[in-house]
């Protein structure tokens, strides 16, 4: 089982999206738990005030140590688990990390919220992530996109976990086009191939169709990508095409 820890101003953003769809089914069938901690239940005033005016002044309010340094040490987590801070100055979230990400026991992720947070709280993260280059309100969402990115990797969260072995950015490649009945809708055909029933040929034409779409789209993965000889000639032709 893989714990989430949620270190967030608004639980209930979380709780929401995590009591739909596959993650819903992962933390039913016990593969993943995810726990929010609020903050403001860490605070001691009445008011239980979260945030305050910057040194130095400027715009905005910005998050206090304190009662974020408090919900973290409440969490019962396995030693050097990983801590991850929601941030766009962190490092971009990618599919290699996911992949490491899933192997864990605790997974702890604060989000900020507001103008920004204390500097002091960045000391509590070993990893400060990012899922773009754009600012948003909070960090809540970007931490569902790591709950969902990590969490369908478990096993046991994804019925056929066959089918994650074909998916986007697997081998550093992007998925090529899937089809489903009817075979022929509003003009447009599936391939011949896929109905012809033999596999290797499928296969063949899946590998090919992924290292179009990759060559189309995302040509920087291709630096990483295992390619055999038939994938290197196979992409020449291409390149050949656009001359």
């Amino acid at each position: 089982m893989v714990n989430f820890h949620i270190i967030t101003l608004f639980p209930e953003l979380i709780s929401v999206y995590c009591s739909t769809s596959i993650i819903c089914r992962g933390i039913k069938a016990e593969k993943i738990q995810v726990k929010t901690y609020n903050p403001r239940d860490f605070c001691h005033d009445k008011y239980r005030k979260v945030d305050d005016t910057p040194y130095g002044g400027g715009v905005g309010m910005v998050l206090k140590p304190e009662p974020f340094f408090a919900a973290f040490e409440s969490i019962e987590k396995s030693p050097d688990s990983p801590v991850l801070l929601m941030t766009p100055q962190g490092i971009p979230f990618h599919q290699d990390l996911a992949d490491t990400l899933a192997e864990q026991k605790d997974i702890t992720i604060i989000c900020g919220h507001y103008e920004g947070f204390d500097e002091r709280i960045r000391t509590l993260a070993t990893h400060e992530v990012s899922i773009g280059d754009f600012v948003l309100t909070g960090g809540e969402l970007p931490c569902l996109a790591v709950i969902d990115a990590v969490g369908r990797l478990v096993p046991g969260v994804v019925g056929k976990s066959i089918s994650l072995a074909h998916e986007s950015f697997v081998d550093s490649l992007l998925e090529g086009p899937q089809y489903t009945k009817p075979a022929e809708f509003s003009g447009m055909d599936v391939p011949e191939v896929l109905l012809s029933g033999n596999h290797q040929e499928i296969a063949r034409w899946r590998r090919r169709q992924a290292l179009r779409q990759t060559y189309l789209k995302r040509p920087d993965l291709l630096k990483e990508a295992n390619l055999t000889a038939e994938d290197r000639q196979f992409l020449e032709s291409l390149t050949r095409q656009d001359c």
